[in-house]
């Protein structure tokens, strides 16, 4: 039987839970992709996981290995594939929310779950693309439906899914405000932002209203945030509470004033990886990668992640 690196914990815990282990290679099944890793982005949901929250409900007790963000080749096919073939580069979040185990040196999933890697990017480029990239576009496209005109509020802009929430509502025609530390404002602008509100000096409700869409990658339990984002939201805008939900103190407050809150999920789509990568590779959309780690620093790499001042995304390289 052949073998893999693989990043596994045994215990829910810190980042000293992480360890290098060989695990046996999946096989694919009909319909399923076997794809070679090369890189795996690592998001704050591994991070919650790997403590004993996040999806750790859904994964169950550990032994498991992390991480959702692929990028790879595809190394075999299961009988029924018609989409790829051995040797394509692709990129994806498989089975999320279900365990992918991207921290490992090959993963399987449905072959629709993959689209083929932006040309432009590198592996380690494209790993930090899937889950947040699907994130911020799902959220703005399918579940707030942006138009042009319209003004959106984006918590946490200089982030993984911020970056590029920024980015995706401003392809989509609207007037985006970001709130993120000064030492990010120029940057934020050059991606796109109208307005950046430093929100470790100014309290954001009170600089901006008249917002339709609110895009809260922070929550309620960092200083009220989808509470006090209910204060600059027009007659029926919505707040998409990302990382913590809505709770029902959060929608009664919303409703009474004639807001829509709603809790969102992301869920994999080779369609709209596809989708991205043609913004990506026609330069209207670009990709932050902050640090690169070796497989085997998953720990330092969530340790960095956890600091909570990232800019854009951080990578495991892995083949």
């Amino acid at each position: 039987m052949a073998h893999m690196r693989a990043v596994s914990q045994d215990t829910f815990g810190g980042p000293e839970v992480l360890r290098t282990v060989e695990l046996p290679r999946p096989e694919p099944l009909p319909t399923e992709v076997l794809v070679r890793v090369v890189a795996a982005g690592v998001n704050p949901v591994d991070v919650k996981t790997r403590g004993g929250g996040g999806m750790a409900g859904v994964l169950g007790e550990p032994p498991f290995v992390l991480g959702w963000d692929v990028s790879g080749v595809v190394e075999e096919v299961g009988f029924g594939v018609h989409t790829l073939t051995p040797g394509d580069e692709v990129y994806g979040m498989p089975w999320f929310p279900r365990p992918a185990g991207a921290y490992a040196g090959y993963v399987t999933a449905p072959s629709r779950q993959f689209a083929r890697k932006p040309r432009s990017l590198s592996h380690e480029e494209a790993a930090a693309v899937p889950l947040a990239a699907l994130t911020a576009w799902q959220a703005l496209v399918d579940a707030a439906g942006v138009r042009s005109g319209q003004r959106v509020l984006v918590h946490a802009a200089a982030g993984g899914v911020g970056h590029f929430a920024v980015q995706f509502a401003k392809h989509l025609g609207a007037y985006v405000i970001g709130t993120a530390r000064g030492g990010k404002h120029e940057w934020l602008r050059g991606l796109g932002a109208d307005e950046v509100i430093d929100y470790t000096s100014v309290r954001f409700e009170q600089a901006v209203k008249d917002v339709d869409v609110v895009v809260d990658l922070v929550g309620d339990e960092h200083d009220a945030t989808s509470t006090r984002s209910l204060e600059v939201l027009s007659p029926g805008g919505l707040l998409l509470a990302i990382p913590s939900g809505v709770s029902p103190d959060l929608l009664r407050r919303a409703e009474d004033r004639g807001l829509r809150a709603s809790a969102f999920l992301v869920e994999p789509d080779g369609h709209a990886l596809a989708r991205i990568a043609e913004l990506v590779d026609g330069g209207h959309v670009r990709v932050e990668v902050e640090e690169v780690f070796p497989l085997e620093q998953a720990g330092a790499a969530h340790e960095r992640l956890a600091g909570g001042r990232a800019r854009g995304k951080l990578v495991l390289r892995v083949g």
